[in-house]
């Protein structure tokens, strides 16, 4: 249940589908899961069990007694029985064909007749299919004289005796038979028409009887005019010429003084049967055929007149015309009834669920569902703000940068508001899409440097600053990325044990240390000018040599260079497999007048005079045997 309409008169939707088009099975029932929960839809209640039909709803009436509401509908063709005292579906039977429409000929739903759309009159009772009728030709409406128990079918096309006149049959329910059926002027046909007349013949449209009063039966017909008949006389006692297209509503007031006729251009007119000039002039606005007019009371008797074609129901007043109140579902409308004495409002429709209104100034809720009023009175307490989901607020220089301002004062696509006016959706996008060409590519470039912000946000940052080792701390909680919460505090970062570790310079870690890189040698050290640790026991001519291998390795000469510089004690450097240098297993301590440092050799020949001057002297000869104690290895060790 739902305000509708907010205003001097409002009007709740009881029960009614919410959008245009019906939804898939699945959707809608999905929908409902979701829905099941959402504060917004607390207030939904099922007013009547299945108060609903397949694909549409033909026609729906309530009973004298209040206690039965019958409704047709489709696909299957078939119509369904409701109780009010226990809100729930009594029965539901399938027809033979579409019902287009039927009269309770009792005070409850025990006899009921129903008008075929193929030229057939059915006769139900709460055991079945009671009789079955078929007529002449096709019916447009159905009428009941209860005092002499007939029933009046306006019929399409024209009499068979030649007369060029339409027909209305009359049905005589205590006799079983049909009766001479009363003549209607429906105008002339074409001249080479058919017995019952051409596909353009008129017809007599509706019919209404002021059985409560005078019991003067008025009958619509396709010329614009209403014909009036006696039941008591069986002839025709006046004509009304309403002159506004064709009639397609009629209905008498309570007192049976007034007649309110509706036409096929939407007009409406109230005329005192006594003068033929009309009381009242409307105009439903749509230009549609007027379905059904109804005469209401409201309980501070007030008269009342409402009017409905497919699109909108209005309520007029009918002693100053003001429009009341206007009532506009999601779907096309079919059928209109009132509850008597009360404020609900029945429509047959085209969306599968039919539709209930509620309106509080019209009067109270129906016996069967008295709760409606507390309902009613809770949610006028609420206060209700209206939203403008589908409109864009713009302020007077916008609309003139957007070329809008001639619209102002001109159209419903602009309503002010505050020191602007609320735009429709559609229209600003597209006046923004002329003003602008580029607007899109402004938009996906502003749309994506946003997504990036917001990765950029989502990064996890040093939020914990030391003194000392802040790498480590920011490595540390760089671990908690999955978290939804950073805690600074989890771990060593929090415990007092470690607390020295992030303040004092003595526990700082010297990322260009050898122990370091060795437990860490995928770590980059981002420091400018930094060369990887040598090897402390390695001697300085070691180094030289590898130094001068690396620097030699990329000549193209054909001189190969031998390092025989002997190890001090340490162990070498790891190099290259072509590169790397055999080592002695005894090391001997360079002796004055050895070759110490590179020697070249070289396959060029020589002479032998050049080789003997580079022989070692003879005391170097002497001292070779002599072993050095520097080099002994025990010492070494």
């Amino acid at each position: 249940m739902k305000l509708t309409n907010p205003g001097t008169v409002p009007v709740y939707t009881v029960s009614g589908p919410s959008t245009a088009r019906p939804l898939p099975d699945w959707l809608a029932r999905r929908r409902k899961r979701s829905e099941k929960y959402d504060p917004e839809t607390l207030n939904n209640f099922e007013l009547l069990q299945e108060f609903e039909f397949e694909e549409a709803s033909n026609c729906v009436r309530v009973s004298e007694d209040g206690n039965w509401i019958m409704s047709s509908g489709t696909y299957k063709p078939q119509f369904h029985v409701h109780s009010t005292q226990e809100l729930s579906l009594s029965f539901s039977r399938h027809t033979k064909s579409e019902n287009t429409t039927f009269l309770l000929l009792s005070q409850d739903y025990t006899k009921s007749i129903h008008l075929q759309n193929d030229r057939s009159l059915e006769f139900h009772t709460p055991m079945g299919l009671h009789h079955e009728v078929r007529l002449p030709r096709f019916g447009r409406d159905l009428a009941y004289i209860r005092q002499t128990t007939e029933v009046l079918i306006p019929a399409v096309g024209l009499s068979s005796d030649g007369s060029g006149l339409g027909e209305v049959f009359r049905f005589d329910l205590e006799r079983g038979q049909f009766l001479r059926p009363w003549q209607v002027e429906i105008g002339e046909d074409e001249a080479s028409s058919g017995l019952q007349g051409s596909i353009h013949v008129g017809a007599v449209n509706v019919a209404t009887v002021a059985e409560s009063t005078h019991g003067l039966c008025a009958f619509g017909t396709s010329i614009g005019t209403v014909e009036f008949f006696d039941p008591r006389s069986k002839s025709r006692v006046a004509t009304l010429a309403v002159n506004e297209g064709e009639v397609t509503a009629l209905d008498y007031n309570h007192d049976g003084l007034s007649l309110a006729v509706g036409t096929s251009t939407g007009q409406i007119r109230v005329f005192d049967l006594r003068n033929p000039r009309p009381l009242l002039k409307k105009d439903q606005g749509m230009g549609l055929p007027i379905k059904n007019l109804i005469h209401l009371k409201t309980p501070t008797e007030e008269r009342k007149l409402l009017s409905a074609d497919k699109r909108i129901i209005k309520i007029w007043d009918e002693q100053s015309g003001d429009l009341w109140t206007s009532i506009e579902p999601m779907v096309d409308i079919n059928f209109v009834t009132h509850c008597p004495g009360s404020g609900m409002i029945l429509t047959a429709n085209e969306g599968k669920q039919m539709h209930s209104f509620f309106i509080p100034n019209l009067g109270l809720a129906p016996k069967w569902c008295h709760f409606l009023d507390n309902l009613v009175h809770e949610m006028e307490n609420e206060t209700h703000t209206e939203t403008y989901d589908n409109y864009k607020f713009l302020t007077v220089p916008e609309l003139k940068a957007l070329s809008l301002s001639h619209l102002i004062g001109k159209t419903n696509l602009l309503r002010p508001y505050m020191h602007g006016y609320f735009v429709a959706a559609k229209l600003y996008d597209q006046a923004r899409l002329i003003a602008n060409p580029y607007i899109w590519e402004e938009e996906r470039a502003k749309r994506i440097k946003e997504k990036i912000e917001k990765e950029r946000s989502s990064r996890i940052r040093g939020v914990k600053k030391v003194k000392v080792n802040q790498k480590l701390a920011d490595k540390l909680i760089q671990k908690q990325e999955n978290r939804e919460k950073v805690d600074a505090k989890a771990g060593i970062l929090g415990d007092t044990r470690f607390q020295r570790l992030f303040e004092d310079e003595e526990f700082k870690v010297d990322e260009t240390s050898h122990e370091f890189r060795a437990l860490n040698p995928s770590t980059k050290v981002g420091e400018e000018g930094y060369q990887p640790p040598r090897n402390p026991t390695a001697s300085d001519d070691e180094r030289d040599a590898d130094s001068d291998m690396d620097s030699g390795a990329d000549s193209d000469g054909v001189v190969m260079q031998v390092t025989s510089s002997g190890a001090q004690g340490g162990r070498t450097k790891d190099t290259a497999i072509g590169s790397r240098a055999q080592k002695q297993t005894r090391t001997t301590k360079p002796r004055s007048g050895d070759i110490a440092g590179e020697k070249q050799v070289t396959f060029v020949p020589e002479s032998k005079k050049k080789v003997r001057l580079e022989q070692p002297s003879p005391a170097t000869k002497r001292s070779e045997g002599r072993r050095s104690a520097s080099t002994n290895t025990f010492r070494r060790l």
